[in-house]
């Protein structure tokens, strides 16, 4: 038999319960039941005596505003890239394209004549071959391969390069004209040359 002890209704905050084995005679049994369900008839659930205060339980929940990431370049990599509508990355108009010859105008490579070996449209930068060059050190993978330092090309800002013209040995920046086929080309402004 389960025996529960509850204290007086005075001091009745939160009921405690103890819980007792009781092998004894049915007619204690029958008082004790009957003492338990007169006991149990006073205490109420919605009473604020059994939870404790009942402001805990009605508190408001706010909904926290969702603010929208500003759309800026991407800094860092961590950063993640900003999207359209379609949930496709934004891509930056560029002026060159892979294969262009180009002088840097910016940086530490300025006045070096390269050609453009690949171009990132998503962040904006281009790789030059031979210029913005960087320092790798590659750790070795095994214990019969030996570490080494390598020497590769960095990516740069589109808007740290222009087209050159290796004839005319000229910078200029690009145009577009149109020709009598109907074909659209790029040439260069100062030259009149096409790319």
């Amino acid at each position: 038999l389960l025996h529960v002890i509850l204290p007086p209704k005075s001091t009745l905050r939160r009921p405690v319960f103890s819980a007792r084995l009781f092998l004894t005679s049915p007619q204690y049994t029958i008082v004790t039941m009957a003492g338990l369900v007169s006991a149990m008839q006073g205490i109420s659930l919605s009473k604020p005596a059994f939870f404790g205060r009942n402001d805990s339980f009605n508190q408001t929940r706010v909904a926290r505003a969702v603010t929208p990431l500003p759309t800026t370049m991407m800094a860092k990599r961590w950063i993640k890239q900003p999207l359209n509508a379609n949930g496709k990355p934004i891509r930056i108009k560029m002026h060159v394209k892979k294969g262009d010859t180009v002088q840097v105008i910016a940086g530490k490579d300025k006045g070096k004549v390269s050609e453009v070996t690949e171009v990132m449209t998503k962040t904006g930068k281009v790789m030059v071959k031979d210029v913005n060059m960087m320092t790798k050190h590659v750790k070795p993978r095994s214990a019969e391969e030996a570490g080494q330092i390598i020497n590769k090309e960095a990516p740069i800002h589109h808007s740290n390069i222009m087209h050159y013209s290796k004839a005319k040995e000229v910078r200029s920046r690009v145009a577009t004209k149109v020709k009598d086929d109907g074909t659209k080309v790029r040439v260069l402004v100062k030259t009149g040359e096409e790319i």
